[in-house]
């Protein structure tokens, strides 16, 4: 048999692809989705705390923070996801029953947390020092000048790192699977390699791959686009050089852990 054909066969079967489509679209997308967008939200809360302890002259607040963020910066995403799946099981059974959907959910979270706590942290810090004297000399307490002046412009910073990390939690969800998630929470890897396994072509995992760039690519320029608009103040018009440049392909950031 012509190699190429058999290659064509393996990746690009339409058929084995129609069949997949609609479980992606009902099933996978919708709990991609949830998991990494609700993972995004549960770990910034977090992050934020994390980041707040991590800069506090407290020594018992910044220390626990950075045990905390190298241990889930250091371990492989998918062994904190089995080490909480796994290992918090038991708890879940009385908690919520047999559902590993929510310590999934956690696992991202707290992988989510070490990152963007760093992220918030490093925004916090690129605050100009003067803001933070300015606020206590107006008689605010270095707690209500951290809130109300210091990270709302730190968090204005970070907010391509934060899509960055959005686009790696999206990717970091199809390890859940591991967990052994019901046919109803199955996200679109789950849903591909299902296919693949019962058909024998991979054909299906490659429509999964697709949605993936689908939803991360988009997310990238997205990036680029608000990390032009914290830099510039306003959309490029190519009139100005720095515009040009910043509109050549890699010259905006964006990268990807």
């Amino acid at each position: 048999m012509d190699p190429l054909r058999t290659l064509w066969e393996t990746f690009f079967d339409w058929e084995s692809m129609r069949e997949a489509l609609p479980e992606m679209l009902t099933v996978g997308l919708p709990n991609t989705l949830i998991l990494a967008v609700t993972a995004a939200l549960l770990g910034s809360a977090l992050g934020i705390v994390l980041a707040v302890a991590g800069i506090s002259r407290t020594r018992w607040l910044r220390w626990p923070a950075r045990v905390w963020t190298d241990v889930f910066r250091g371990l492989p995403a998918a062994a904190t996801i089995l080490l909480i799946g796994v290992g918090l099981a038991p708890l879940g059974m009385q908690v919520w029953g047999p559902n590993p959907y929510p310590l999934g959910i956690l696992a991202l979270s707290l992988i989510a947390s070490a990152y963007i706590g760093e992220i918030f942290r490093s925004g916090i810090q690129s605050v100009e020092a003067t803001q933070l004297e300015a606020a206590r000399a107006l008689g605010f307490t270095w707690g209500e000048a951290m809130r109300r002046v210091i990270i709302p412009q730190g968090i204005r910073r970070i907010l391509p790192a934060w899509v960055n990390q959005l686009i790696a939690l999206i990717k970091d969800s199809s390890l859940v699977y591991f967990l052994g998630l019901l046919a109803s929470q199955r996200e679109l890897f789950r849903i591909g390699q299902d296919y693949a396994a019962n058909t024998g072509n991979q054909s299906a995992l490659l429509l999964a791959g697709l949605f993936y760039l689908a939803l991360t690519v988009p997310l990238t320029h997205v990036v680029n686009w608000i990390d032009r608009r914290l830099r510039h103040g306003r959309p490029a018009t190519g009139d100005d050089p720095d515009d040009l440049d910043l509109a050549l392909p890699g010259a905006a950031g964006g990268n990807q852990r």
